[in-house]
């Protein structure tokens, strides 16, 4: 059955989280301790002093929330006992907040109300129903998927992302994309999700370059924002693939941004989606076809879908070394002993990773541990080489 489902509403500035918190009186702030002891998360609570709210802060989240920082804050917010979440940060701080939410509904602390306030431009959690928790003694990752981890508001400002440091704008922009491509051949794909899919990649492809060149053009900085949002709505919808299954894995055992994570594996497995490890016998499939109408969207098709598909990935790795991301595995500093001992590992996780159930191709754990190993030299045949480059 085909689906789309949209349950957040969507405010824009500062003015937006004064109308999107409402009639609320006891908030609870989730965020990270840099926003907090930078003064950033003011931002939230000074409209909060201002509208005379009651609220506690809870700052300890890290980068991949873990289990221990859920239960904390669970233990918090039950004591603290709010009728609405704020999370203001980036995909940690949204996560966080999604799992906190979720479990304390699960121990009666009964349905709070959930605002979203991102401060990066990548995860478009602001109006996904997914979040990812970390557990650090078994080093996995736990996607939890749910309509209950779905945003009641979600406020996008701008200004919010402008000071985000190079490196940050980078990896959460190729996260976007990454998003995007998913959804535009996952399993639940349809004509809504396919639409919003299209116009975050455009978005990307114009004004990715532009805030890394500019990282203080507010109306690039918005183009990136509103991306990011637009992707999360499809693949909250469609669901994402196997990018995102390995990508989940690799981050957690190498510690990995997960946007850079993403960027090192997307050629790859944009390659195996549409043509397999090695070139189906000139099968053209539908995810074959999906890629070749980006290529075409972009400006970039060939003389057939096939070399239409190749020319897409091309520029994608031309993109990442523009932007100057690692590409491959081993340029990301992991030495090949360290990769090797976890390969079949993260082999198996990335199968079993709920977003690799959307993936359009069924993979089997051989091909995704020489996807792997393709993603870490960063090449692949002397064919693929040229196919690649």
């Amino acid at each position: 059955m085909q689906a789309f489902y949209l349950g957040t509403r969507i405010f824009s500035g500062r003015e937006g989280l004064k109308e999107a918190i409402g009639e609320s009186k006891r908030i609870f702030l989730v965020t990270d301790c840099f926003l907090e002891q930078s003064g950033k998360s003011a931002y939230i609570t000074e409209t909060l002093e201002k509208e005379g709210k009651a609220w506690q802060i809870f700052s300890e989240v890290n980068p991949d929330p873990d289990t221990e920082t859920i239960s904390r804050g669970v233990c918090r917010l039950l004591e603290f006992r709010p009728d609405c979440i704020v999370a203001f940060g980036g995909g940690s701080a949204l996560d966080a907040a999604k799992g906190i939410r979720y479990f304390a509904a699960e121990h009666g602390g009964g349905r709070y109300r959930f605002i979203a306030v991102p401060t990066t431009s990548g995860t478009g959690s602001e109006v996904s129903c997914f979040a990812i928790i970390s557990n650090r003694e078994k080093a996995v990752k736990y996607p939890l998927v749910t309509e209950e981890l779905l945003p009641d508001a979600a406020v996008l400002d701008a200004e919010l992302v402008c000071s985000a440091p190079p490196k940050v704008t980078v990896a959460t922009g190729m996260d976007v994309m990454t998003h995007a491509l998913e959804a535009y051949v996952a399993a639940g794909a349809n004509d809504f999700t396919d639409a919003v899919a299209e116009k975050a990649l455009l978005l990307v492809k114009e004004y990715l370059p532009e805030v890394c060149r500019n990282p203080q053009n507010l109306y690039a900085r918005e183009r990136m924002h509103n991306a990011s949002c637009m992707a999360g709505m499809a693949f909250s919808n469609a669901g994402l693939g196997l990018n995102h299954g390995m990508a989940h894995t690799l981050g957690e055992h190498f510690h990995i941004p997960h946007g850079t994570a993403n960027a090192l594996l997307l050629p790859w497995v944009l390659a195996f989606n549409a043509f397999g490890l090695q070139e189906r016998e000139r099968r053209i499939n539908e995810t074959t076809e999906k890629y070749a109408r980006i290529a075409v969207l972009f400006g970039m098709d060939g003389f057939s879908k096939e070399e239409s598909v190749w020319r897409l990935i091309r520029y994608i790795k031309q993109l990442i070394r523009r932007l100057g991301l690692p590409e491959s595995i081993q340029g990301a500093g992991i030495e090949r002993k360290s990769f090797e001992a976890v390969l079949k590992e993260m082999a198996v996780a990335a199968l079993q990773d709920p977003s690799t159930l959307t993936n359009p191709e069924i993979c089997t754990e051989e091909e995704v541990t020489e996807l792997f190993r393709k993603a870490y030299d960063g090449r692949g045949s002397r064919k693929e080489r040229y196919r690649y480059e």
